[in-house]
């Protein structure tokens, strides 16, 4: 057998560049775990945060496009303080509805794939079954109408989008979610005060990317619900979590949702379901191995002072 030598290996004609696949958000829970998780697949990424890319800027992002000639492009920037968007309402409509419109647009004029993500709070709980996605968004708050306009325009824009509805997220990658600081003030023994009179649909954040991946890379679009199988409380979820913690639920304290005195009203009721297909395995499944990971890493990080909870 021949063997190359650089020069011969250098004649062959250029390859063309990989197209990557851009990750708008790159610095939000979402925005990481899809690069995390893209990288574990093989999957060639450009992830840039607000400073790299402003999706409420047409120019931004025409540039952005046309500098990294994505395949396909996945929104998960956006606003998502749902208290403060009661008040901070013109910020939250424009990062969430105008921004995901001019993505949208930009997607459709390059004929590029486009993913974006929609909330469960899109519904207003009057219903006694899982919402599926023929099912007619009434928000309540001003967060989940800047996410129904928002799944609108996409779709007037460009109607072989995807938009993905999910949930609450719990995982193991971050502090920045419900399941890891009921774990943390359970092992500082500490009360940890959760809603009992809303229910929910968990959604572990590996399987809402993995799958959400599928999807674009199958072509799939329009709206489409990704969330665990399974309705909880919150109260019901911080104690399950802490059951297969090996801890004494009894730190878990159950309240009314309405004595947290939120800003924004939420729906009593918006457990996910789905017409299209339940894609992702039970909660509880799912929270056994995060629940695990979460436990190692409060083992093995320094105890300190736990803020208190909003």
């Amino acid at each position: 057998m021949k063997i190359l030598d650089s020069n011969e290996l250098n004649t062959g004609p250029a390859q063309p560049p990989i197209q990557p696949l851009l990750i708008t958000g790159a610095n939000g829970t979402l925005g990481r775990a899809f690069q995390r998780i893209c990288a574990i697949r093989g999957i060639e990424t450009v992830a840039l945060g607000r400073k790299e890319l402003d999706i409420t800027d047409p120019q931004s992002v025409e540039r952005a496009l046309t500098q990294y000639n994505p395949w396909a492009v996945v929104n998960t920037a956006g606003y998502v303080k749902v208290d403060e968007a009661e008040t901070d309402f013109a910020r939250c409509y424009r990062e969430n509805t105008t921004g995901a419109a001019i993505l949208a647009a930009a997607c459709a004029y390059r004929d590029l794939h486009f993913l974006t993500f929609s909330s469960d709070l899109v519904f207003d709980g009057n219903k006694s079954a899982a919402y599926v996605e023929s099912d007619t968004p009434r928000p309540l708050n001003v967060y989940g109408n800047s996410k129904r306009l928002a799944e609108r325009d996409v779709l007037q824009c460009m109607s072989n989008a995807l938009v993905v509805r999910t949930s609450a997220f719990f995982g193991p990658w971050d502090e920045y979610n419900f399941v890891y600081n009921a774990l943390k003030a359970g092992q500082q023994k500490q009360a940890f005060e959760a809603a009992d009179d809303v229910l929910i649909s968990p959604t572990y954040v590996p399987d809402l990317v993995n799958v959400a991946l599928d999807l674009l890379i199958d072509e799939e679009r329009g709206v489409w619900h990704l969330a665990n199988q399974g309705a909880y409380t919150w109260a019901d979820l911080a104690r399950l979590a802490a059951d297969m913690g090996g801890m004494d639920t009894s730190f878990v304290t159950p309240r009314s949702m309405q004595t947290f005195g939120l800003a924004a009203t939420r729906p009593a009721y918006s457990v996910l379901g789905s017409r299209q297909g339940n894609l992702l395995p039970s909660v509880e499944h799912r929270l056994h191995g995060c629940v695990n990971e979460i436990m190692h890493v409060l083992r093995t990080t320094p105890e300190e002072p736990m803020a208190v909870a909003s």
